[in-house]
């Protein structure tokens, strides 16, 4: 079991048909944690609770809404961001996390897999996901061609 970060396969190709939009106020984006027995890379299709942390606090199954989608382009990039994301009294250990979307026409269709690197843990207190800068070297989101 590996998690390996990635934007999912499946996200590509239904990014081309016109499934997903990041406009703020238009599709809902959540993002869900794993422990480090969870398999997820670029071939995950869609949210799973296999391997997702147990629920705690303010974190329950299926993660929790993401918010702050912003969309940017410059020097031929295509960039995404969200607000980072806390969860608060819990206590939990994730090793990854999924960023899936909920939409009717996505249908819990996975975005992107996150590798932490490690086992991060909160012991009675707030986990946080800090998304990295909003440029176009580090976007959560980059398409570039």
């Amino acid at each position: 079991m590996a998690i390996t970060q990635a934007l999912a396969n499946s996200f590509k190709k239904q990014l081309l048909d016109g499934d997903h939009s990041f406009a703020s106020g238009s599709d809902v984006y959540k993002i869900a944690l794993y422990t480090s027995s969870a398999t997820l890379n670029s071939a995950t299709t869609s949210y799973t609770t296999g391997n997702e942390v147990g629920n705690s606090g303010q974190y329950s199954a299926g993660g929790g809404k993401l918010t702050g989608n912003n969309t940017s382009i410059a020097s031929g990039v295509a960039i995404v961001d969200f607000a980072d994301r806390s969860f608060t009294g819990v206590t939990l250990t994730a090793r990854g996390a999924l960023i899936y979307n909920t939409s009717s026409t996505a249908t819990n269709a996975a975005v992107a897999a996150l590798d932490f690197g490690a086992d991060k843990t909160a012991t009675s207190g707030t986990f946080t996901i800090q998304f990295p800068a909003f440029t176009t070297a580090a976007a959560i989101l980059r398409i570039s061609g």
